[in-house]
């Protein structure tokens, strides 16, 4: 049996609603009360406690001795198979997928290319096998939509969502807007949560409890102005209604950081892999981190020169792993050490570098005690790529979501992917223990 996550029953986390609480959380924070949840135990030759079947939805893992390894791909969009509402622009990128009442449920972002678009619609579409799909809405707000993400909460499902500017040359973060799915085709409208310029990034379950991590102050990625990035970890035991995981502490990083995604380890303990696009003290590339089960709100953080952009992180069996972009240059590295510069002449000159190279969309490990990243493989992916997302299936299989462009043409660089068509791919990782 795998050992249950002892922190749900062992740690006291406290969110009190003293009447003051800040209305950027959803109208307030949670009563006051400790996670009292007791952690599921699950078989490890069954998977995870939420296992999706691979069978029904055709996309069990191949057979073989090496491990890791992956499906060929599969394009889900564009594609015929999609049901006549769904009308594709070119660009298809920002995803999410989740299980949901027996049904796999699917949001995608297609715009005319990967930049800011008024034109940019949402879609959600479900199945159950990966051949008919169903129809269950769309978003348009006649401005940008991204991060588009599921939390399934009980018997209720919500999609939450990123509104952004206009201007295909300004990264113009406004607010994050909540759906709740009310049967085929029906969601509530779209209403604001979290505070203004909040980026939600990964949402995901853990023994009933719904976690959060998200962001505010991106416009500082792309203007260089210095202005710190605070990175927050919240949780929900509702889907509605959110609080700090640590109390008291919404924000666990605060400097360049934005993007970031977390797992637990079996005693407890999280690792945290973050994007630092914005630089902190002339230090650029990533972040990875590590809290003591004791001690979550203390983060502690080791510098990587390589940028994992639209980082996925989870843990299978005793390893912790990593989906994120790779940079095809011969070390890899987005910090290119370059002391004499200013920290915003660094960042002007890494970005250009950065735009001017291929992107790959890969599959890395990470080392929670040395908090250091290893390379492992890449997915079928070219030029604009790498936004994954994942569901855990029966055994060792895990089905991936990915975007990339045309495999066709490997070495196109990132900037031209993002000027051109994009498709949105499904592939079964499988993995050792």
């Amino acid at each position: 049996m795998r050992r249950a996550l002892p922190w749900l029953a062992l740690l006291a986390l406290w969110a009190c609603d003293d009447g003051d609480a800040d209305p950027g959380f959803n109208g307030g924070l949670a009563d006051c009360k400790p996670f009292d949840h007791e952690p599921p135990t699950d078989d490890d030759d069954a998977g995870p406690p939420d296992a999706t079947a691979c069978a029904p939805l055709a996309a069990c893992g191949a057979p073989g001795d090496e491990l890791p390894r992956l499906t060929p791909p599969v394009q889900v969009v564009p594609s015929d198979a999609m049901p006549p509402e769904v009308v594709s622009q070119p660009a298809h990128n920002n995803l999410d997928i989740v299980w949901h009442d027996d049904r796999l449920f699917f949001a995608f972002r297609t715009a005319p290319n990967h930049f800011a678009s008024p034109q940019t619609r949402l879609y959600v579409v479900s199945t159950t096998d990966h051949v008919d799909w169903r129809y269950e809405g769309e978003f348009h707000l006649g401005t940008d939509l991204r991060e588009p993400r599921f939390a399934s909460v009980g018997d209720r499902l919500f999609l939450y969502f990123a509104v952004l500017g206009q201007s295909s040359t300004a990264f113009e973060p406004g607010e994050t807007r909540v759906a709740a799915y009310r049967g085929p085709g029906d969601w509530s409208e779209p209403t604001k949560v979290f505070p203004d310029t909040f980026i939600p990034w990964r949402i995901r379950v853990i023994d009933g409890v719904t976690f959060l991590t998200g962001y505010t102050g991106g416009e500082s990625v792309y203007t260089a102005d210095g202005a710190p990035i605070e990175v927050y970890w919240l949780y929900s035991e509702d889907g509605e209604r959110w609080s700090p995981v640590v109390p008291d502490q919404p924000v666990v990083l605060r400097g360049g950081v934005s993007e970031t995604d977390f797992a637990f380890l079996a005693d407890g303990s999280v690792v945290a892999v973050g994007r630092n696009e914005a630089g902190e003290d002339g230090v650029f590339g990533s972040k990875i981190c590590r809290a003591e089960a004791d001690r979550l709100g203390e983060w502690r953080c080791n510098d990587d020169p390589r940028k994992y952009d639209s980082p996925l992180v989870f843990r299978h069996g005793d390893s912790v792993w990593l989906v994120a972009r790779r940079h095809v240059t011969e070390d890899g590295h987005y910090d290119l050490m370059q002391p004499d510069m200013t920290p915003r002449e660094e960042w002007a000159a890494y970005q250009t570098a950065y735009w001017s190279k291929p992107k790959r969309c890969s599959l890395w490990r990470v080392d929670p005690e040395a908090l250091t990243v290893e390379f492992v493989l890449d997915l079928p992916s070219a030029g604009d790529t790498c936004f994954a997302s994942a569901v855990p299936l029966e055994g060792d299989d895990v089905l991936l979501y990915n975007y990339s462009s045309p495999v066709d043409r490997p070495d196109i660089t990132w900037l031209q992917g993002q000027t051109g068509a994009t498709h949105i791919d499904r592939m079964t990782l499988t993995l050792p223990r």
